[in-house]
């Protein structure tokens, strides 16, 4: 249930000694829309021209040095950091003690880079919005980006207010505000399971898994894995807050080892691991390398069958070799886990394009993918081999027993219906 928070406090993050006119233009914003701004100052070489609730010398101090030693760390990269590290903690303990409900920072790449690290410590739930001139930039790397964060583009708010500048600020004030009013923070009455998938066209799983989950007395998020999607679904695991996951959409590890923009980054199917969750895994659409449509595939994979799903986004078959290469990686990235690990292994194929009379059917390059798994899986990760397509009903059901085998194990908590 949603807790109607009558007079929000704002947490409203920027440079006051160079973004004085904006900043302040936002806590009046905050104030005609409800809300209670509180001002945390991240300036680095001089004093805003007003009296921040939180200063400059409070935010050292919380990084645990000076703003004298900040000043004298090196160059501008290395300061903005270490106040990056002090408003990260500062603001982590004013959530904790219940001081705030949501944040606001302004920035150009170096406000925008503080930013990032602020909006990753707080939890899902507490809302995060950040204005930036390099909003959805690709200079922004996917594992940076908390999974509720909201951007805005700060357009025409490079120096001083415009007319676009304040239509800017003001829409983004009003959502915050908005938000930490209304937002419904995460229901944790029951253990959350983590599943991925790519739409429901191309893997359909989920149809089957999700209400039979719900059934058992889970509650089950789904991710896109486009990009993005995985990203959130890493941050989440990270934190430890999947009781098991179900990653069964892999397939932006292929992205990633491919370099296409449609990545999650480098620690794509780590994460959980690490956190010592439980996971089943499985490899759809691992056979595919997604690309934006708007744009020419990269010489290496040039030749390979080709499928536009929509005018943004079209996929790749990697070659056999390049899926060998594929299997080798999951398989390195399953050897570091430390929690109880599974792979299922659908032997029809992994993703709805693969069947026959489909544009991306491959038997030689799926066979050559079946192999090395085969070869490559380290003794942490059980195989099991299902004689299915991925999209079949036999193979959620397979699925869905080993996983109440877990839970009749104790390796996974029971649901609470």
């Amino acid at each position: 249930m949603s807790t109607v928070v009558s007079v929000p406090r704002i947490l409203v993050i920027g440079t006051g000694d160079t973004k004085s006119d904006e900043l302040q233009f936002m806590a009046s914003v905050i104030r005609e829309a409800g809300g209670h701004p509180v001002m945390l100052d991240v300036s680095i070489l001089g004093d805003p021209p007003y009296l921040p609730d939180h200063s400059r010398h409070d935010v050292a101090a919380a990084a645990g040095t000076s703003i004298e030693a900040i000043i004298a760390s090196g160059d501008e990269n290395s300061a903005m950091a270490l106040m990056a590290q002090g408003a990260s903690a500062l603001v982590l303990d004013l959530y904790r003690a219940g001081k705030m409900d949501g944040i606001i920072a302004l920035g150009g790449s170096m406000g925008t880079d503080l930013a990032l690290d602020v909006s990753a410590v707080l939890p899902v739930g507490i809302p995060k919005f950040v204005v930036s001139t390099i909003a959805y930039s690709h200079l922004v790397p996917p594992e940076r980006i908390a999974p509720d964060l909201m951007m805005i583009l700060w357009a025409g708010g490079l120096y001083g207010l415009s007319g676009i500048c304040c239509a800017v600020l003001s829409q983004a004030c009003g959502a915050v505000v908005g938000a930490a009013r209304h937002s419904r923070k995460p229901d944790t009455a029951r253990p959350l399971i983590g599943m991925t998938s790519l739409g429901s066209t191309c893997l359909k799983y989920m149809k089957h898994l999700k209400p039979e989950l719900e059934r058992r007395g889970y509650d089950v998020a789904v991710f896109h894995a486009t990009g993005m999607g995985g990203r959130a679904f890493e941050a989440v695991a990270e934190k430890g807050g999947f009781a098991a996951v179900f990653d069964f959409c892999i397939q932006e590890v292929s992205n990633h080892h491919y370099g296409s923009i449609v990545t999650s980054g480098p620690d794509r199917l780590e994460n959980a691991g690490r956190a010592g969750v439980p996971q089943i895994v499985a490899p759809g659409a691992v056979d595919m390398v997604d690309l934006p449509s708007w744009r020419e595939p990269p010489p290496v994979l040039a030749d390979r069958p080709y499928h536009a799903h929509n005018r943004l986004i079209g996929s790749v078959t990697a070659s056999p070799e390049g899926r060998r290469e594929i299997a080798r990686v999951v398989a390195a990235k399953l050897g570091r886990a430390a929690g109880k690990t599974a792979f299922l292994l659908p032997i029809e194929g992994l993703q709805e394009w693969d069947k026959p009379g489909e544009p991306l059917h491959d038997p030689a390059g799926h066979a050559a993918f079946v192999d090395e798994i085969r070869k490559s899986l380290p003794p942490n990760v059980a195989l099991r081999e299902i004689d299915a397509h991925i999209n079949a009903p036999h193979f959620s059901d397979a699925a869905l027993a080993l996983f109440d085998a877990w839970v009749a194990e104790g390796i996974v908590p029971e649901g609470r219906p």
